[in-house]
Protein backbone atom coordinates (compact mmCIF):
# COMPACT_ATOMS: atom_id res chain seq x y z
CA UNK A 1 0.00 0.00 0.00
CA UNK A 2 1.11 3.47 -1.19
CA UNK A 3 1.54 5.60 1.96
CA UNK A 4 2.45 9.29 2.91
CA UNK A 5 4.50 10.32 5.65
CA UNK A 6 3.76 14.05 7.23
CA UNK A 7 5.97 15.06 9.85
CA UNK A 8 4.48 17.07 12.89
CA UNK A 9 6.39 18.64 14.73
CA UNK A 10 6.95 15.80 17.76
CA UNK A 11 7.36 12.72 15.77
CA UNK A 12 6.54 11.31 11.77
CA UNK A 13 3.40 9.66 11.21
CA UNK A 14 2.48 7.37 8.38
CA UNK A 15 -0.99 8.17 6.74
CA UNK A 16 -2.44 5.52 4.41
CA UNK A 17 -3.91 6.57 0.97
CA UNK A 18 -6.18 3.99 0.62
CA UNK A 19 -9.81 4.43 0.46
CA UNK A 20 -12.07 3.08 2.87
CA UNK A 21 -13.24 -0.39 1.80
CA UNK A 22 -16.59 -1.98 3.11
CA UNK A 23 -15.42 -4.91 5.19
CA UNK A 24 -16.80 -6.55 8.53
CA UNK A 25 -15.76 -3.54 10.46
CA UNK A 26 -16.82 -0.98 8.03
CA UNK A 27 -20.69 -2.42 6.94
CA UNK A 28 -21.69 0.80 5.65
CA UNK A 29 -23.03 0.81 2.44
CA UNK A 30 -25.23 2.68 -0.51
CA UNK A 31 -28.46 2.20 -0.39
CA UNK A 32 -31.38 3.25 -3.41
CA UNK A 33 -34.60 2.07 -3.82
CA UNK A 34 -37.00 2.77 -6.57
CA UNK A 35 -40.48 3.61 -7.93
CA UNK A 36 -42.64 0.88 -9.69
CA UNK A 37 -42.08 3.26 -12.61
CA UNK A 38 -37.88 2.45 -11.77
CA UNK A 39 -37.08 5.98 -10.95
CA UNK A 40 -35.21 6.54 -8.10
CA UNK A 41 -37.57 6.78 -4.98
CA UNK A 42 -35.00 7.38 -2.23
CA UNK A 43 -30.63 6.93 -1.82
CA UNK A 44 -28.83 6.90 1.35
CA UNK A 45 -26.32 4.87 3.48
CA UNK A 46 -27.03 1.48 5.44
CA UNK A 47 -24.72 0.41 8.51
CA UNK A 48 -26.17 -3.16 8.99
CA UNK A 49 -29.30 -2.47 7.21
CA UNK A 50 -29.96 0.27 9.59
CA UNK A 51 -30.15 4.12 7.76
CA UNK A 52 -27.36 6.59 9.15
CA UNK A 53 -26.60 9.54 7.47
CA UNK A 54 -28.15 12.00 4.83
CA UNK A 55 -31.12 10.61 3.24
CA UNK A 56 -32.58 11.92 -0.10
CA UNK A 57 -36.47 11.55 -1.67
CA UNK A 58 -37.02 11.98 -4.71
CA UNK A 59 -40.73 12.22 -6.85
CA UNK A 60 -41.60 10.44 -9.97
CA UNK A 61 -40.65 13.17 -12.00
CA UNK A 62 -37.21 13.15 -10.73
CA UNK A 63 -37.26 16.14 -8.39
CA UNK A 64 -35.92 16.30 -4.66
CA UNK A 65 -38.68 16.02 -2.33
CA UNK A 66 -36.96 15.80 0.64
CA UNK A 67 -33.93 15.20 2.68
CA UNK A 68 -32.93 14.00 6.37
CA UNK A 69 -30.43 12.85 8.59
CA UNK A 70 -30.56 9.82 10.54
CA UNK A 71 -28.95 8.16 13.31
CA UNK A 72 -28.94 4.88 14.52
CA UNK A 73 -31.99 4.52 12.16
CA UNK A 74 -34.06 7.62 13.81
CA UNK A 75 -34.63 10.82 12.51
CA UNK A 76 -32.35 13.55 13.55
CA UNK A 77 -31.35 16.91 12.83
CA UNK A 78 -32.96 19.14 9.69
CA UNK A 79 -35.46 17.61 7.57
CA UNK A 80 -36.31 19.56 4.57
CA UNK A 81 -39.24 19.07 2.38
CA UNK A 82 -38.89 20.92 -0.95
CA UNK A 83 -41.67 21.36 -3.87
CA UNK A 84 -41.45 20.42 -7.38
CA UNK A 85 -39.32 23.83 -8.15
CA UNK A 86 -36.53 22.87 -5.93
CA UNK A 87 -37.76 25.25 -3.42
CA UNK A 88 -37.98 24.76 0.48
CA UNK A 89 -41.58 24.42 1.67
CA UNK A 90 -40.62 23.12 5.04
CA UNK A 91 -37.75 22.67 7.26
CA UNK A 92 -38.32 20.65 10.93
CA UNK A 93 -35.41 19.73 13.33
CA UNK A 94 -35.87 16.28 14.53
CA UNK A 95 -34.44 15.84 18.02
CA UNK A 96 -33.50 12.46 19.35
CA UNK A 97 -36.48 10.73 21.71
CA UNK A 98 -35.71 10.70 25.15
CA UNK A 99 -35.46 7.27 26.65
CA UNK A 100 -37.33 6.76 30.13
Amino acid sequence: MPTKTRKTSQNTTKVNQTKRKLTKSNPLKNHIEYHNDGTIWSKGKLNNNIPVGLWKWFRKDGSKMRTGYFENGKQVGKWTTYDKDGNIVKVTIMKPKQTK
